[in-house]
C-alpha cells in the first residue's frame, strides 16, 4: 500500500501527521468553539422558549383581564339600568305627589274661594234688605204719612221682602 500511495504522490507519514493535525484541530475547534456555539445557542432557544411561554401566560392574562373588564362593564351597565328605572320611577311618584299637592291646594282655594263668596252673597243680601227696609219705609211713610212705629216698621219690612 505504501507503494500505492507513492505512486500516487502521498506520503503516508504526511498524511498521518496531517490526520492526527487534523483530529487535534477538530478536538480543540469543538472544545473552544463547537461546545459553546452550541451551548450559547441552547442558551439563546432557552431565553425564545422562555419568551414564548411568557408571551403565551401574558396573552391569556390580557384574555382573562379583558373578560373581567367585560363582566365589569355588563354589571356596571345593569348597575345604571336600575339607577335610571329608581330615578325614573321616584320621580313619577314625585310627578304624583306634586300633581296631589296642587290639586288639594287648588280644591282647597277653591272652597276658600265659594265660602268667602256665600259670606260676601249673605253680607250684600243683608246689606240689600236693609236698604230695601229703608226704602219700602220712606215709601210707606209717604204713602201713609205718618211715621211708623219700630214694630210696625219690621212687620212691613218683612211682608215686602217675602212678596
Amino acid at each position: 500500500m505504501s507503494e500505492l500511495l507513492s505512486k500516487l504522490g502521498i506520503d503516508w507519514k504526511l498524511l498521518i501527521a496531517q490526520i492526527i493535525n487534523f483530529l487535534v484541530l477538530l478536538f480543540v475547534l469543538y472544545k473552544f468553539a463547537y461546545g459553546p456555539i452550541v451551548a450559547m445557542l441552547e442558551k439563546r432557544q432557552k431565553k425564545i422558549e422562555q419568551g414564548l411561554a411568557d408571551a403565551e401566560a401574558a396573552r391569556r392574562n390580557l384574555e382573562k383581564s379583558e373578560e373581567k373588564q367585560k363582566e365589569i362593564l355588563k354589571k356596571a351597565r345593569a348597575d345604571f339600568k336600575v339607577i335610571v328605572e329608581k330615578a325614573h320611577l321616584q320621580a313619577e311618584k314625585s310627578k304624583s305627589e306634586i300633581a296631589a299637592e296642587a290639586k288639594a291646594q287648588a280644591e282647597k282655594i277653591l272652597a276658600d274661594a265659594k265660602t268667602q263668596i256665600g259670606r260676601e252673597k249673605e253680607k250684600t243680601i243683608a246689606e240689600i234688605k236693609s236698604e230695601i227696609g229703608g226704602l219700602v219705609v220712606a215709601a210707606a211713610e209717604k204713602v201713609i204719612g205718618e211715621k211708623m212705629d219700630e214694630g210696625k216698621d219690621k212687620k212691613l219690612i218683612e211682608k215686602v221682602i217675602r212678596n
